[in-house]
């Protein structure tokens, strides 16, 4: 059975100072439940237990931004928890940093229905449905993304003249040290 979650975070605060940045909401697809989901800051301790199970988290830009302001809530170290950056991988096969809209766009069709700045917005006025679907919706490319590069190892992009340019990616999953999972399939990084 597939326990890898797809997930996205969305913060207030300055972009420029992690150290303000808090979240607001995070939105997660777990393969295992075939549900998507959303936990507001209040509700993270029930949000630890599917990451504590996942096999594998997956995210946009989840490494540099997404896992660390996490793991400010995280009593144990998300950063130990095998994971998948999209962008990531993106980054090394072109040297280009693309926005998840820009890959969207050009390999599926399909497009996000905002932007970080949008979602603070819907935050400070106390918008939560709004911010929910925003996030699940991003979750959901995410995804379509993710599924679509796994299975046929190519993703696109649009050039500034316009041409469609292929992108090579590989997200199967790597091996992992025995060390990083206990025998019962949970990822272990709490203090003890």
């Amino acid at each position: 059975m597939n326990r890898e979650v797809v997930f996205d975070i969305e913060t207030t605060g300055d972009i420029k100072n992690f150290d303000t940045l808090k979240v607001t909401i995070v939105s997660v697809y777990d393969y295992e439940t075939q549900m998507c989901r959303s936990f507001l800051e209040s509700e993270l301790s029930q949000l630890w237990p599917i990451f504590e199970k996942a096999d594998r988290l997956i995210g946009y830009n989840s490494d540099f931004f997404d896992i660390p302001i996490l793991n400010k809530y995280y009593t144990g170290d998300l950063t130990k928890f095998p994971s998948l950056d999209l962008l990531k991988v993106i980054k090394e096969s072109t040297g280009t940093r693309f926005k998840l809209d820009e890959i969207a766009k050009a390999t599926l069709q399909i497009q996000k229905s905002g932007d970080g700045l949008q979602a603070m917005k819907w935050f400070e006025e106390g918008n939560i449905e709004k911010l929910r679907e925003y996030c699940e919706q991003d979750v959901r490319v995410t995804k379509e993304i993710y599924e679509y590069g796994r299975k046929n190892k190519m993703l696109y992009y649009t050039t500034l003249a316009g041409q469609l340019m292929p992108l090579p990616v590989n997200f199967d999953p790597i091996l992992r040290p025995a060390n990083t999972v206990a025998s019962s399939g949970l990822n272990m990084t709490l203090p003890i």
